[in-house]
């Protein structure tokens, strides 16, 4: 089942010129492409390929300037009022840093419940309940619902963010560099978690990142980004395994590899030992 469709999506952004003539920066054209229910697509690509830009009028988050943004059936790319706030409650946003996604002055709790308070739902079972449980999916310590956002580590801190991203049962989740600020070590625990999570609800993901290395781990698709275009889109295997497009080759060869000397002697030791 396709959850979302994005289709021929242009976003455009006026910037001043010489002689205070303003001139036009396309960040996407033309991008087009779909997410099945309880899949991960990874969008990677250099810095100021659109990825991000992208992933933003996924989420409305930004107006195209053309294209159409089509979620479970419906057109949402003009979405106001209620029909907005029902796409609000189905996507749901894991920002690439934790602390500033995250407000200083409330607590834990508040945090992650915010999304309850602003669709309106009341759990049954209060608040406080609701973010502990939350807290406890997520494997945080349930009893630091009432701590502030300073008072965690970065990790622990972009766990908050989850949590609070899985508070409406969302279909879609849109990590946007969700690891790229943490530790590798973190890196791993965090993805271990999304995947996880999958697992268990089914929702879908849209995977914002420049490190192939971590894409590789959670992905069932690679769309790759250059200079605001999809230049390929494919599996998993498809990208990895038989790359079309030279810039997805650069990329490959981009990632650090083990020098396979290096790895044998390494293994050997270990034998010997």
């Amino acid at each position: 089942m396709t959850l979302l469709q994005v289709q021929g999506v242009v976003k455009e952004f006026s910037t001043p010129g010489a002689l205070g003539r303003k001139s036009t920066f396309t960040a996407v054209d033309d991008v087009s492409f779909d997410v099945e229910l309880g899949e991960t697509l990874a969008v990677v690509g250099e810095s100021g390929s659109g990825k991000s830009t992208t992933a933003r009028i996924a989420a409305r988050l930004l107006e195209p300037t053309r294209g159409t943004v089509i979620f479970d059936g419906v057109d949402v790319t003009r979405a106001r009022g209620k029909e907005l706030a029902r796409f609000r409650n189905d996507v749901q946003v894991v920002f690439q840093d934790p602390f500033s996604s995250l407000n200083p002055r409330y607590t834990v709790e508040r945090i992650i419940t915010a999304p309850l308070s602003y669709q309106g739902i009341k759990p049954a079972e209060g608040y406080r309940a609701a973010a502990q449980e939350l807290m406890e999916r997520v494997g945080l310590n349930p009893d630091h619902c009432q701590r502030y956002p300073a008072q965690f580590s970065g990790g622990q801190a972009q766990r908050i963010g989850i949590a609070r991203a899985l508070a409406v049962n969302p279909k879609l989740v849109i990590c946007d560099e969700a690891v790229s600020a943490l530790d590798v070590s973190i890196q791993a625990q965090v993805l271990e978690l999304l995947m996880r999570l999958q697992a268990e609800s089914g929702f879908s993901y849209i995977f914002i990142a420049h490190d192939l290395a971590v894409v590789r781990q959670i992905c069932h698709r690679v769309a790759v980004m250059n200079q605001g275009r999809i230049v390929e889109l494919g599996t998993r295997e498809q990208v990895f395994g038989d790359p079309q497009d030279d810039y997805t080759r650069t990329l490959l060869a981009a990632v650090p590899r083990i020098n396979p000397e290096w790895d044998a002697k390494r293994r050997q030791r270990k034998v010997t030992l």
